[in-house]
């Protein structure tokens, strides 16, 4: 039990109570009351279900009520579950951040989102959560971020991190992966709250033990505190019979205890006292409760128990993580309570009538004040409270746009990479110091090297470094606060959290970041979907991927990427990049940086080879002007490489490890009597935004088609590059010129790189092959 330590400045601890009592009935209702003009009263002519969750927003309004109205500071920062969207929104009306006429929207378009958005919601959220298991890690690397911004850049203060969710959303990995990872056990401001209903969305859960979850996170450092029973509960264990009861619930299985949340009280008493050896003495117990405190005994559990909540709160060890185990009841308060399909129920007229009733509110006047008294002036206290400042926002310091050296030799986009972060070290030091770097585990073999040699590895604390006299040693592992490396456990997952943090840094506390993750290419897909949803929560960050591609020849098709060239075209708020020279990736590296940390900034992806290239191929032009227009045509998505003679029969376009392919392809051409251009494609996303700008469907800049691609030289197009064809495929449209796209369509093998090239079809011959068939030549 958690020990009563909890005070109030303001008033005593009953009165407190009482207060929050109001104020919980209050949430209740308006976040039902939100849910039900949404699908009820909100004229809705197509018919189409709209949705909302009663039963999930009621389950943690005790929870939401202590923490907002007494708990929270104006530093803590909150991830509310998806569904209890419209809880959140209600008490930031009792807040005065919301307007009651806002609550009419939910769900419209324009107004409040189905879940808590920090981009699209009118009223203030400091996660966005939607995608189960993201918005509980969330406040991890938040946490995180804060703590590297406030040792580099005083300002971002202190305070919790909680996470509100709920117990099915432990079924996400990512939830696990990010509990166990070393870097969390020391996060002290770390609070998750499980809302322990022990329902899914389409049943109860048979099998769900607070025991097994609570050993979990105690064998990753976490603090456990358990609230399972609630003040009426607990005086019940102290009389006769007490213990049986005790025993009786603790040993009883989901499913049976949810099936006596809808009793009646004759029922109750029949099937509470079980079979067994408590039956007896459960009997007795029982028979001296009237039907109201046998009802409201069943369902009187900590995690809507006010006192024992406050308890908890004040229990916590700033020291370490801590996660709350809240036992609820879905749907708690309403008609639909403890129902195995509650989940997106909605209450009738009737009952929402009653619930009007209950809750001392008017169903003809739903969104009426708080009557004056103690509830109105605690909201009122609180609000000012947890009011902050205007954050101050400063702009990141410029990047450069060229180093001005040319890259010769033989090199590969991946050691391009690597360099360019060095430079930027040498020629921008202000802008240097905003770029943070997060890997798992692959700084080594993705060329970071000597960048984590220069910055040193972050870390909360100064830790010895047993290698550092060690002659054999190459990559000198510093861990200290002022490094500028973050490394993390193997997780991909964990590393896309933590970027889209660290790239929300600029509109939490002011201060931008550059924040740059770097993992192997193949496993781009296996964190896209929460590195989507950090772009969508306004997180900006720059994703290399590295190694990439069937270029990647004696790895095998498990470690081939296909489908990640066309995340360009396809996910919003983020520009691609996959140059095929090294000062191609220096340019595309530093218009990457260029955009992020500013309201106006959105994210980035480079995809990057290991394939060595002769970079005389690049033929980057030595005229200063001619290299900044060669500079501006590779930033902007495509540049001509070569232009044959007089006019093309036709042009190949490729992208990236497969443009040698396409220069050897041009020369065997010419020998054959067809001329060839050959453009080097960097951008197909910024590409095809140019070709929807043509058509009035983007504002989109255009002129680099023009530039890339006269309509002077239009000619049957050859697309080529080391991924699926369809991401090139659409340059045919720029002219409506016939189109032949090669690329990868299926899973690689093993092998050397012309053996490769030749199964998938990417190689010199099927180049030409392909242009010959375009030209109809014999």
């Amino acid at each position: 039990m958690v020990p009563d330590t909890t005070t109030s400045p303001r008033t005593g601890r009953q009165e407190l109570l009482t207060a929050l009592g109001e104020i919980e009935q209050r949430v209740l209702w308006l976040s039902a009351a939100t849910i039900d003009h949404a699908n009820r009263v909100r004229p809705n002519p197509t018919g189409l279900k709209v949705g909302g969750h009663q039963a999930s927003c009621a389950s943690m309004v005790s929870i939401m009520t202590t923490l907002w109205f007494h708990e929270l500071t104006a530093d803590d920062r909150v991830s509310v579950k998806p569904h209890a969207s419209p809880a959140l929104h209600a008490v930031n009306h009792l807040l005065g951040e919301l307007p009651a006429e806002a609550l009419t929207t939910l769900r419209s378009f324009g107004g409040l989102q189905s879940y808590p958005s920090r981009t699209k919601d009118p009223d203030p959220v400091d996660y966005s959560t939607g995608s189960v298991g993201i918005g509980a890690t969330a406040p991890i690397w938040g946490a995180l971020a804060r703590r590297y911004v406030e040792g580099r850049f005083p300002g971002a203060g202190t305070g919790r991190q909680y996470a509100l969710l709920g117990d099915a959303e432990l079924d996400e990995g990512a939830c696990w992966e990010a509990v166990q990872d070393p870097m969390v056990a020391g996060l002290g401001e770390v609070v998750w709250i499980v809302d322990l209903n022990r329902q899914s969305l389409d049943r109860v859960v048979p099998a769900l033990s607070a025991e097994r979850l609570a050993g979990m996170f105690e064998a990753a450092g976490w603090q456990v505190l358990t609230l399972k029973y609630g003040e009426q509960l607990t005086e019940l264990f102290s009389r006769p019979g007490g213990e049986a009861l005790r025993t009786r619930l603790d040993t009883m299985g989901n499913p049976e205890y949810q099936r006596l949340l809808r009793c009646t009280p004759a029922e109750l008493r029949d099937r509470l006292p079980g079979t067994g050896s408590t039956r007896e003495p459960l009997e007795r117990l029982v028979a001296t409760l009237d039907d109201d405190a046998l009802h409201s005994a069943v369902r009187n559990l900590g995690g809507h128990d006010l006192g024992a909540l406050l308890d908890a709160y004040a229990a916590i060890d700033d020291t370490r993580p801590t996660v709350i185990l809240a036992y609820t009841v879905k749907g708690r308060g309403l008609h639909s309570e403890g129902h195995p399909q509650n989940h997106s129920s909605l209450l009738t007229r009737d009952q929402l009538a009653d619930l009007a009733t209950r809750t001392g509110a008017d169903p003809d006047d739903p969104w009426r004040p708080l009557p004056d008294g103690a509830a109105a002036r605690l909201c009122a206290e609180r609000a000012e409270e947890l009011r902050r400042p205007p954050v101050e926002r400063i702009a990141p310091p410029p990047v450069p746009t060229d180093f001005g050296r040319t890259p010769g030799g033989t090199g590969t986009t991946q050691q391009a990479f690597g360099r360019a972060l060095l430079d930027l070290s040498r020629s921008a030091p202000e802008a240097a110091a905003r770029v943070v770097t997060v890997s798992p585990d692959v700084s080594s073999s993705t060329n970071l090297g000597g960048w984590l040699n220069k910055v040193g590895v972050w870390s909360p604390t100064e830790r010895v470094d047993w290698f550092a006299d060690d002659a054999e040693t190459i990559l000198h592992w510093r861990e200290n606060p002022t490094g500028q490396h973050v490394e993390l456990g193997i997780a991909e997952t964990n590393l896309v959290g933590l970027l889209g943090e660290l790239g929300a840094t600029w509109s939490r506390w002011g201060q931008p970041l550059l924040p740059i993750g770097i993992m192997y290419d193949p496993f781009v897909n296996r964190a896209l979907e929460p590195w989507q949803f950090g772009i969508y929560a306004g997180g900006q960050s720059l994703l290399v991927g590295t190694p990439s591609g069937v270029t990647l020849a004696p790895e095998g098709g498990a470690h081939q990427s296909i489908t990640t060239p066309s995340l360009g075209l396809e996910q919003p708020g983020c520009t691609t990049w996959e140059p095929a020279f090294a000062q191609d990736a220096e340019w595309c590296v530093l218009a990457a940086l260029s955009l992020l940390g500013r309201p106006d900034g959105g994210s980035a992806y480079l995809r990057l080879s290991t394939r060595p290239v002769d970079q005389s191929l690049a033929a980057v032009p030595a005229d200063p002007a001619a290299r900044e227009r060669r500079r501006r045509q590779a930033v902007a998505g495509a540049y001509g490489l070569r232009r044959a003679e007089g006019t093309p029969d036709v042009t190949l376009a490729a992208m990236g490890a497969m443009v040698p392919e396409a220069l050897a392809a041009a020369d065997r051409l010419a020998s054959l009597g067809v001329a060839a251009d050959v453009v080097c494609v960097t951008s197909p996303g910024l590409l095809f935004r140019a070709t929807q700008a043509r058509r009035g469907l983007d504002d989109a800049p255009q002129w680099v088609l023009d530039q890339a691609f006269p309509a002077e030289r239009a000619a049957p197009l050859v697309t080529l590059l080391d991924g699926h064809p369809h991401t090139l495929a659409f340059l045919g449209t720029v002219h409506n010129t016939p189109v032949t796209p090669l690329g990868v369509t299926h899973f690689g093998q093993s092998g050397a790189l012309d053996e490769v090239y030749r199964h998938h079809g990417v190689d010199t011959e099927s180049v030409v092959r392909a242009a010959l068939d375009l030209t109809h030549r014999p």
